[in-house]
């Protein structure tokens, strides 16, 4: 955010300095008396449990009390420990000046209670730093978390994951827990589309990632509550339901560059050539397909009466043809954005034009045969028709969205993997040459 003056202190230090594997933020407010605590007992598991070089980074959230004094001494007594101090509040703003300018691989952070078991770190990280996941988060909603907590914050945060699911698709189990890491590259990626600067953002962050087909590592954790926590439910919850609106209304208007993001990051759209394949799509496309044909014979069924079987026909088949394309463009065929939205429907408009001449041709020739079928005949009729109309529509559909997320130019993935690769190598000898000075 360019909203927030950011200052960094570092510690002086006579030795090289290692480029960290991992760098840990804790974002604090206002917490000058357990601030001290907490940072050692971190920096000693760090020292003593962890395998990979780790810093620790303060990132103080415009703190009126003692807290800024206490992060810059910690800094000076511990080595690998910094500040960064922000003018502003906000838990999302802190680890977006944090993670933005961080030169570690992997980057995480946890509150400053380290109320999650530090003993989840290294399971946490682990996947990111062999590259197997590109997000990692920590469940208190697992069968397998132990959890101490009141019953006022269980159901609230059950409620909110639950609303997650149901409004965002999402499939992430705990959104809100105060322990996640990022690769570093993935992170200057997903950043920039972040736009909250609160308590909000790791939903946001974890949503876009999810979008963009980025694997999500879950870690259930042991987690006890603190019980002087100063976070404001209500107001929470309510700029929490405003960016889920939000959200909602950029992924349905195609406002967030997902498919430009997807490239950016190694993912493809759900398109021939892609994992899902043609049996993933078979299966999303039927169940696209079932609720399509209830669709249908609903408005059939309704529209009939009043307007004969041709145009109730005609009209129940065009208002689930249009539903039908963008369900599919979306969910079977993992297209998204507004790009070739228009001429993709109009193409799906003529695959309904084959589904219509099928249909009619089935009522026109039923009631040459029988001009007296009753309705429930007619709709044995139009679902035979339906079938082998929805048989060509798949075909059909594959075929329009052929060209919807052709693949992007893999030199830049290549070139990225070869930086990456460097580094790590880099890093390595200078952690190797290090050691052997210190020998």
């Amino acid at each position: 955010m360019t909203d927030t003056a950011t200052a960094i202190d570092q510690a002086e230090s006579t030795e090289a300095v290692i480029t960290p594997v991992l760098d840990v933020v804790i974002p604090v407010y206002n917490e000058e008396t357990d601030l001290g605590v907490c940072v050692r007992r971190l920096h000693e598991y760090l020292r003593t449990g962890f395998p990979f070089p780790a810093r620790i980074t303060i990132a103080d959230n415009a703190s009126t009390d003692a807290t800024l004094q206490v992060a810059r001494l910690l800094a000076g007594e511990l080595d690998d420990v910094r500040v960064v101090h922000l003018d502003a509040k906000g838990r999302g703003r802190a680890l977006r000046a944090a993670w933005e300018r961080s030169d570690a691989q992997v980057v995480a952070y946890m509150d400053v209670d380290l109320s999650t078991d530090l003993n989840a770190l290294l399971p946490l990280v682990a996947p990111l730093i062999t590259g197997h996941s590109d997000l990692a988060i920590g469940t208190r909603l697992s069968a397998s978390s132990r959890v101490v907590r009141g019953p006022k914050r269980e159901i609230i945060s059950r409620c909110y994951n639950l609303l997650l699911k149901a409004a965002l698709q999402a499939h992430f189990s705990d959104a809100q827990c105060g322990f996640k890491a990022i690769r570093g590259d993935v992170a200057r990626r997903l950043l920039p589309l972040v736009r909250d600067g609160e308590w909000f953002f790791d939903t946001e962050l974890l949503v876009l990632a999810e979008r963009a087909g980025l694997r999500i590592h879950e870690v259930p954790v042991d987690w006890i509550d603190d019980p002087d926590s100063r976070v404001d439910i209500v107001d929470t919850a309510r700029k929490d339901l405003l960016g889920i609106g939000r959200l909602l209304r950029a992924l349905a208007t195609g406002a967030l560059p997902l498919d430009e993001l997807r490239g950016a990051v190694g993912r493809e759209p759900l398109v021939p050539g892609v994992p899902l394949g043609m049996v993933g799509q078979l299966v999303r496309f039927a169940i696209v397909g079932v609720l399509s044909t209830l669709a249908y014979l609903l408005l059939y069924v309704v529209l009939q009466p009043f307007t004969g079987a041709q145009i109730a026909n005609f009209g129940a088949l065009l208002i689930t043809a249009v539903a039908n394309t963008a369900a599919n463009r979306a969910f079977t065929f993992g297209v998204r954005g507004s790009s070739g939205v228009v001429a993709q429907q109009f193409q799906g408009l003529v695959i309904f034009g084959v589904g219509l001449a099928l249909t009619s041709g089935s009522l026109f020739a039923l009631h040459h045969w029988a001009p007296d079928a009753a309705v429930h005949l007619e709709l044995a009729v139009l679902i035979l028709a339906n079938l082998l109309a929805t048989l060509l529509r798949f075909v059909g559909l594959r075929w329009v969205f052929r060209n919807a997320g052709e693949r992007r130019q893999g030199v830049a993935a290549l070139s990225e993997a070869m930086e990456m690769t460097v580094g790590a190598i880099d890093t390595t000898a200078e952690r190797n040459g290090q050691e052997d000075k210190q020998r």
